[in-house]
């Protein structure tokens, strides 16, 4: 009874988490997606899809808990409940779950939402207002294109189920428990299992080129966000240089009325000069306009007193993140480092190593607050949605590219359909990527064993499981190698662990791949980070050229107080300090004496 109540608990956070994701996904759309194309079956498979994979992830700590929840963590042995069938009950629906979400997952990206950009794109306003597009031949439109990833779909699943798997039975350790459950599968779960293989080690190569400088820029994001020089201050400098410029034009072309032939070289030059330079500070002052809420109701102007208050916040926020992403990074490292040097099989089943040797801070935390659920699953969460949002800050970013053209741009309230469909794609694929880094990189022993511990000694007369009550040096970790009997009894791997050391093992390719494709990852990362760390700031007029809504870049090294009397500006909502100096060289640069 105690352990029905203790999993329908955990099922329960499980339910909340879906809804949280779902308000996130609904958001997430809804910021990006252009209102003037908006479309219902691109909203709903864009949200749906992006529900399934991140419910994907989020399934992982469950599992955790659940099977953990098998064992008395302090003795290192089962519970007097935890009988095999039980427990083999237990992993048995974990296991119907997860093949169902990476099913959806797999069919989700690779031909709902090919068949909806398909089905978007069919749809011709004038035909339909003239009743000769109907949504038969509409659908037939998109079917038929979308043949080609029905057809790829098939093959996938034909090669993984008639291909041969690695059957290197001659390395020694693959006689261990824990290796022959990982090779014995039947040919549905070797076709998913190449499948999802295939799309994991497709995910790594995005997440590398996406997700890592992501997670570089996202703390940079929020500190950027705090502007050097105020909107007021903005605009009143702005308003100054624009009055001064138009002053200087008219004096130029007084000077040469009458004149034959014109303005001279010189005079021209200038001319041409000021009215870039004009051009430049009228769409300033139109930012300055929307960033002060100018002309706008009382609603926006409140908000936006609102967010220059907590704006603090944000740059508070941002260093913290700017820590927990280093120390994500050194964790990962230290695990890659472990792996290449513990690990009982190396590249035969891709660098596995369920328990580290090494001291790694970002495990140690997830195993230890695993022991009262749901700390651990709370800190997994804000460590998903951190990936996430790391992923979607590099789409928009670096956008969706070929080589080095560009197809599309993810921009908030620009992003068209077509956009938003190849965005989630990608996002797709990065995730499925994540719940590998995730489960083998950045925590591996709390995605394989969770707590779980065994008591290291023999058997008395009578026991069915040793007693470590009186003995709490004998009890240890869980391990994939731990050739103790009592090890085999006790320790429960999780489902997911299982599913994805079973593509290391049994496609190791893919494993090595993937594997090795984190320190890419870290690479990236790393330099990503520090060429923003010392990047000057900047204004893109090409961006401003293009929405008229960024806002000046911002180095990590500018003046804090600055920042912090910029905020004070936008709360008052009055500027001081503005000397009116003329600039008409400067409007490139946006600089304002205070």
């Amino acid at each position: 009874m105690a352990g029905f109540i203790q999993n329908s608990l955990i099922w329960v956070a499980y339910a909340v988490a879906i809804a949280i994701l779902l308000v996130i996904a609904s958001v997430f759309v809804y910021v990006y997606q252009t209102p003037r194309e908006r479309s219902a079956a691109v909203t709903i498979v864009c949200i749906f899809t992006m529900l399934s994979l991140l419910a994907t992830v989020l399934l992982m700590p469950v599992d955790i808990a659940l099977v953990s929840s098998t064992t008395h963590v302090n003795l290192g042995r089962k519970k007097d409940w935890a009988t095999p069938d039980r427990v083999d009950n237990i992993k048995y629906q974990l296991e119907i779950v997860y093949y169902t979400l990476y099913s959806l997952d797999a069919l989700l990206c690779l031909l709902v939402v090919p068949f909806t950009y398909f089905w978007y794109e069919e749809y011709d306003e004038v035909a339909a207002e003239e009743g000769t597009q109907t949504i038969g031949s509409r659908f037939w439109g998109a079917f038929k294109y979308t043949i080609a990833f029905l057809a790829l779909v098939v093959i996938l699943f034909l090669v993984g189920f008639f291909v041969p798997v690695a059957r290197n039975r001659d390395h020694k350790h693959l006689d261990l428990d824990f290796f022959k459950d990982l090779l014995a599968e039947n040919h549905g779960e070797r076709a998913l299992t190449f499948a999802v293989g295939l799309l994991i080690t497709v995910g790594t190569v995005l997440y590398c080129l996406y997700t890592a400088p992501g997670l570089a820029l996202l703390p940079l994001t929020l500190i950027k966000s705090a502007p050097r020089i105020s909107a007021p201050s903005m605009a009143a400098t702005t308003s100054s240089q624009l009055e001064q410029n138009r002053e200087r034009q008219r004096q130029l072309e007084g000077r040469n009325e009458g004149r034959e032939g014109g303005l001279d070289s010189r005079d021209r030059r200038e001319l041409e000069a000021l009215v870039r330079e004009e051009r430049t500070l009228v769409r300033r002052e139109r930012l300055a306009a929307e960033a002060s809420g100018e002309d706008r109701n009382i609603f926006v102007r409140i908000w936006l007193k609102t967010e220059a208050i907590f704006r603090p916040l944000k740059l508070i926020g941002g260093l913290l993140l700017l820590v927990i992403a280093l120390i994500i990074w050194a964790s990962m490292l230290i695990t890659g480092i472990d792996k290449i040097k513990n690990s009982v099989c190396k590249t035969s089943c891709g660098y596995l190593l369920a328990h580290n040797k090494i001291f790694q801070p970002i495990n140690w935390l997830f195993v230890i607050s695993s022991r009262v659920f749901p700390i651990d699953y709370i800190i997994f969460l804000f460590l998903t949605l951190l990936f996430f949002s790391a992923s979607v800050i590099g789409v928009a970013t670096i956008g969706i590219r070929f080589l080095w053209v560009t197809l599309f741009r993810i921009r908030k309230a620009h992003t068209s359909p077509q956009a938003l469909l190849m965005a989630t794609v990608l996002l797709t694929l990065m995730v499925l990527a994540l719940n590998y880094a995730i489960a083998m990189m950045v925590a591996p022993q709390y995605s394989t064993f969770g707590p779980q511990t065994y008591c290291d000694r023999p058997f008395h007369h009578g026991d069915q499981q040793p007693d470590c009550s009186k003995h709490h040096s004998a009890i240890k970790p869980c391990s994939e190698a731990a050739e103790n009997p009592v090890a085999r009894l006790v320790c429960t791997p999780t489902v997911v662990s299982t599913f994805l050391n079973r593509i290391a093992v049994n496609f190791p390719f893919f494993g090595v791949v993937d594997f090795w494709a984190q320190f890419a990852f870290l690479g990236i990362f790393m330099i990503v980070f520090v060429v923003m760390l010392f990047r000057t700031p900047h204004l893109d007029e090409e961006q401003l050229d293009e929405d008229l809504r960024e806002e000046e870049e911002e180095g990590l090294l500018a003046s804090t107080g600055r920042r912090f009397g910029a905020t004070w500006q936008d709360i008052t909502g009055r500027a001081k300090g503005v000397k009116r100096t003329p600039n008409y060289g400067a409007a490139e640069q946006g600089e304002s004496a205070e």
